[in-house]
């Protein structure tokens, strides 16, 4: 199978983008089995960032985090959306194929309008960006969090009309979701999302990862009082991250033998340690830069071999020439 996913840079990944699609992703790519590419989505960002030294660091940062979280260039193509130009080329093209209904059913575009996001038309065009990013690679299987599952629909949308009326060119995506970890609540209960400044950062120094576990929404039941672990989202968490001690914690909970800020405590043991080794993964690719920079040349020249092939395919059912004269 071709697997595709994407990871927006516009900041640091949280545990929300790695249980609701990250994990899966460095589990497709591990099994041997599936050609995978996976890609930094930074152009995807301007619909929201506009400091152009804050989208730098954060191009970089995402780079070096999906490095240090797993992605191994040896078994997968890696590389920036904005270093293959056939995305934005592709995406005009797309954009004259898909009607305005189609965009404005866009459950995405609603919900950050409502959050009070500008709604440009980067924000409202998203979903033909992402189809062009799919479909220039021909992926059959899109692992993403729920909040996406439309828009890899749109893009299968896209890419059937497109078909109908030019012949058989793109390959149609479906979105691969693990419904144990579709919605992933955040510090306050809603969905985790950088939108909603309710995340749990995943390479977060030691004291802020502690402060914001510490500062996940309980309700108010005293000390020694038994306490419903079905309705805590701390103990929510603590099965999320495997605790090996989970049955012993449930039953504390039930019999009132531990309160919430112990088992916050114990959730931040878990979670540090969790990801210990990627940490330290992260600190070497730090000091080593032109290892990383020598990595994404390698996948870019990789990714656009194959993009460059679909768009001229596209471009001659266009009518028009196949390949740029410069």
């Amino acid at each position: 199978m071709r697997v595709l996913t994407g990871m927006q840079s516009s900041g640091a990944p949280h545990i929300g983008n790695w249980f609701g699609m990250m994990k899966q992703t460095i589990e497709l790519q591990n099994d041997g089995k599936n050609d995978c590419f996976y890609f930094i989505a930074d152009l995807h960002s301007f619909t929201s960032q506009k400091n152009s030294e804050e989208f730098r660091i954060n191009q970089e940062r995402c780079v070096i985090d999906w490095l240090a979280l797993g992605v191994d260039p040896e078994k997968s193509i890696f590389y920036r959306q904005s270093d293959i130009r056939a995305h934005t080329e592709l995406t005009w093209i797309l954009l004259c194929q898909t009607s305005m209904g189609l965009l404005d059913r866009a459950h995405s575009f609603k919900d950050k309008k409502a959050k009070g996001l500008e709604a440009n038309a980067g924000l409202f065009t998203y979903p033909v960006l992402m189809a062009s990013d799919i479909l220039l690679y021909s992926a059959e299987i899109i692992p993403v969090g729920k909040d996406q599952k439309q828009h890899v629909e749109m893009a299968r949308d896209i890419a059937q009309k497109f078909n109908a009326h030019y012949g058989e060119t793109f390959v149609l995506p479906e979105p691969k979701i693990l419904k144990n970890v579709e919605t992933i609540p955040g510090l306050d209960g809603q969905k985790m999302s950088k939108s909603y400044g309710n995340t749990i950062d995943i390479f977060a120094e030691e004291k802020e990862l502690k402060k914001k576990i510490m500062s996940i929404k309980t309700d108010s039941i005293p000390l020694g009082q038994p306490m419903d672990p079905k309705k805590c989202l701390v103990f929510a968490f603590h099965k999320l991250f495997g605790n090996p001690h989970l049955k012993d914690l449930e039953s504390k909970y039930k019999n009132g033998k531990i309160g919430y800020g112990d088992s916050k405590k114990m959730l931040f043991e878990l979670v540090w340690d969790y990801f210990r080794s990627a940490r330290e993964r992260r600190e070497n690719l730090l000091l080593n830069k032109k290892f990383v920079q020598e990595i994404l040349e390698k996948g870019a020249q990789k990714a656009n071999v194959i993009a460059e092939a679909k768009l001229s395919q596209v471009r001659e059912k266009m009518g028009l020439s196949g390949k740029h004269l410069v």
